[in-house]
């Protein structure tokens, strides 16, 4: 075992001295590691650990998060549990407040400080994968010797990180196994499902933050890729997602200045007010199936006045809806005030209905 640990870091101290952080991404978290925090890669130290009230403080902070992400790690513990793996959700300085495992598995990963309240940032435990993930702030595979510490090497971690509801880095998901058998391409398998699943509860916390808002995919983007964005009732864009942010190179607070939908992200829109007028004219005879006297009632103005705005804006399809309603009516009812009786006059298809028709 000594031997090992003196091979683990003479590989580290060659690589860092041939100035491979320049070419290497894990190079560079080494290099971090050993010149940026004083690590010794042969450290016998265990893992830091958090108070139990600290821990409790943690939790409740991440308390919103976990709970929108709580199905999707049941369902991808559900997928690597069977392979001696456990998951782990960790906020943005690297402590896990969450985990899921097999019974069995737990005195084996408490051990390795792969548990609730473990400090696993990158300045504490040198290169892994919640603490790598976090700087570099990219899903990250940190597999066995490429850890830091060589009291790591047994790991294999598979992180990716997750947002909140404003594009900002608000923790980690990571999937760890310390079995001898787990190898190096399973681990990227596994990588490729925890990036989905951080996706997913990055749209699920995204959702969940803009109930009323309409969310839409931003054009373009692949579908996996969880870029959204959350559009209010005046067609403003008031929210967006990292991977949204990203792929529109967007920083703006929305919630503060919000964006119109037709400027970000290319829509045609209704720029005049004749055109807004003409949308909700549509909206309300779409909702209405083509009946005008129902439309007009939801618009709270008469059915003549309705069928005026048609003819001044110049709808001719909203126009011609509202003619092929007409001709399903079988007449326009009103009454006589010197007889009592019931007069019946029939709709005409030629015209809109004038104020003598009621």
């Amino acid at each position: 075992m000594a031997s090992d640990c003196l091979d683990h870091s003479a590989l580290i101290e060659t690589a860092i001295a041939a100035d491979g952080a320049a070419r290497s991404p894990l190079v560079a978290s080494w290099s971090r590691s050993a010149r940026l925090h004083g690590l010794d890669p042969d450290s016998k130290s265990p893992p830091k650990r958090l108070t139990e009230v600290a821990l409790r403080d943690l939790r409740d902070e991440m308390g919103p998060l976990a709970r929108a992400a709580a199905p999707s790690l049941d369902h991808l513990f559900q997928a690597v549990g069977g392979m001696g793996c456990c998951v782990l959700l960790a906020d943005r300085h690297g402590v896990p407040v969450e985990r899921r495992g097999m019974p069995g598995d737990d005195r084996t990963f408490e051990e390795w400080g792969l548990w609730p309240g473990a400090v696993w940032s990158e300045a504490e435990e040198g290169t892994n994968g919640i603490g790598t993930c976090l700087i570099e702030h990219r899903p990250v595979t940190i597999h066995r010797d490429q850890h830091y510490l060589s009291r790591n090497v047994a790991l294999g971690c598979m992180a990716a990180p997750l947002h909140d509801h404003e594009g900002r880095l608000a923790g980690v998901l990571d999937v760890s196994s310390c079995r001898s058998d787990f190898t190096e391409s399973v681990a990227r398998l596994i990588a490729l499902t925890v990036a989905e699943t951080a996706r997913r509860i990055d749209a699920e916390v995204f959702r969940l933050a803009f109930p009323h808002a309409r969310i839409t995919l931003v054009p373009g983007e692949d579908r996996t890729a969880g870029a959204l964005v959350a559009i209010d009732a005046d067609d403003l864009v008031i929210g967006a997602t990292y991977s949204a942010r990203q792929a529109l190179d967007l920083s703006a607070d929305l919630v503060r200045n919000p964006i119109p939908a037709s400027d970000l992200l290319g829509i045609a829109a209704a720029e005049t007010l004749d055109e807004a007028e003409r949308g909700v004219l549509a909206r309300a005879l779409a909702r209405a199936r083509g009946n005008v006297s129902a439309a007009a009632r939801s618009l709270g103005v008469s059915r003549a006045t309705f069928h005026r705005k048609l003819g001044r804006l110049g709808s001719d399809h909203l126009a011609g809806a509202s003619v092929l309603h007409s001709r399903k009516d079988t007449a326009a009812t009103c009454r006589n005030s010197a007889t009592g009786c019931a007069l019946v006059l029939p709709a005409t298809a030629d015209r809109p209905p004038t104020k003598s028709d009621y």
